[in-house]
């Protein structure tokens, strides 16, 4: 995409990512990414961090950028500071209603106080999309761009909720100017849950991506053997469960194996250490907990012989329909990947060569763990189709392919 399109532009951009320790963590709501593609292209980019429940804080921050000038951070206008009381009573690690409410406003309150007309808004989830839809009937957005990181027909355990997320989604499918999907299994299941599929607008794959200093790769002579990795959030919906399950068959015939853990949460990094040593396993497990820097963990990457993506099948997990970055980083890093049918890349990158699928199950991700550390010809093989598939899969080659198909499919909007 030519960079000489975007230097008029005013992007404003609604999402969100966890504070810890006052630092930002860099996982989901693609905000590094959007931030670092456009802040050096457009006239104008304002960006809006909801931040996260469970959060140091609960009230959203304002970053903007301009052209040859210092980066400002502002506050969210007095009046949503009203909800401040009911936020930081309900600021725990889940889905709260008033979160929902308070993003909402974050987008309406920004827009009427900064009374600037902006070219694109891009909002994360359906709640952002709505703000952003109503923000353009009073002519303050041209084009509203909705944008889905997570989507599962059946996220929600309390049947109104869910039934209240599928008819924000399908609103905003209908209504937004263009949707960006980061996997090409959404809109199917957007259709299948009740979208019709004729007044949907135009859907454009944008999957999420790597950045540069994710690629590279260490001689095999370097690597450390009979390793293994998982590198993601730690919840039981990502199955690294399963691998600990999977250890004792593979410490069977590779008894100086070693598995390599990198991610959080801390509460449940406890978990997990409490079954390794009920499972004695604590020489065998070594836990990095959360890195910031994905030059770091890019760095721990490249040294590892197999990485695991073990996401079990569950009901309603959004692991079945959204796009798996891990699998990306592994690549970059040069990593033979065992993964199961869930993750949608995963059966991509097997389709390419890059990957083993395997069922859910502790016994299957240990054979496949121990046939890669059995044949030397098969790991090389997984190694070099890796490689091949993580080239190109950087994130401005992602958002610069997104505007040009958005170009191709409606170019009266442009002028």
């Amino acid at each position: 995409m030519n960079k000489s399109f975007f230097h008029d532009k005013k992007i404003l951009v609604a999402t969100f990512s966890p504070w810890i320790n006052g630092r930002r963590l860099p996982t989901n709501g693609s905000f590094e990414p959007l931030r670092d593609f456009f802040k050096t292209r457009v006239k104008k980019l304002v960006m809006i961090d909801q931040v996260m429940p469970g959060s140091e804080t609960v009230m959203p921050k304002i970053e903007i950028y301009r052209k040859d000038q210092k980066p400002q951070t502002v506050s969210s206008g007095p009046g949503l500071y009203l909800l401040y009381p009911l936020l930081k009573f309900k600021n725990t690690v889940d889905t709260h209603i008033i979160f929902k409410i308070r993003d909402f406003f974050s987008v309406v309150d920004w827009c009427l106080r900064d009374r600037s007309s902006y070219d694109y808004f891009i909002g994360l989830e359906s709640v952002n999309a709505l703000a952003g839809l109503l923000m353009k009937k009073l002519g303050l957005i041209r084009n509203v761009i909705y944008y889905i990181s997570d989507y599962a027909p059946d996220r929600y355990r309390k049947k109104w909720f869910n039934r209240l997320y599928l008819s924000l989604d399908r609103f905003c499918a209908v209504h937004a100017d263009f949707i960006w999907d980061v996997s090409r299994a959404m809109q199917p299941a957007r259709i299948k849950a009740g979208l019709n599929k004729e007044k949907s607008t135009q859907v454009i794959h944008v999957p999420n991506g790597l950045f540069p200093d994710q690629l590279g790769i260490l001689p095999a002579g370097k690597i450390l053997p009979f390793s293994l990795v998982y590198f993601g959030t730690l919840g039981e919906i990502n199955g690294v469960d399963l691998v600990l399950e999977a250890m004792p068959l593979i410490l069977k015939k590779y008894p100086q194996a070693i598995f390599h853990v990198i991610g959080g949460p801390d509460i449940e990094i406890r978990r997990l250490k409490k079954k390794t040593a009920e499972l004695k396993l604590s020489k065998k497990v070594k836990f990095y907990g959360f890195i910031e820097d994905n030059s770091e963990v890019s760095a721990i990457l490249r040294k590892i012989k197999v990485s695991v993506i073990p996401y079990p099948d569950i009901p309603g997990s959004p692991r079945l329909y959204a796009d798996a970055n891990k699998i990306r980083a592994y690549a970059g890093a040069g990593l033979p990947i065992v993964t199961t049918h869930v993750p949608p890349l995963g059966r991509i990158a097997a389709g390419r060569g890059a990957a083993i699928l395997v069922k859910d199950k502790a016994e299957n991700i240990a054979a496949a763990v121990i046939q890669i550390f059995a044949d030397n010809r098969l790991y090389s093989k997984l190694r070099k189709a890796s490689i091949d598939f993580a080239r190109g899969c950087l994130w401005e080659n992602s958002f610069d392919r997104a505007f040009a198909e958005m170009m191709k499919i409606n170019k009266n909007s442009w002028l």
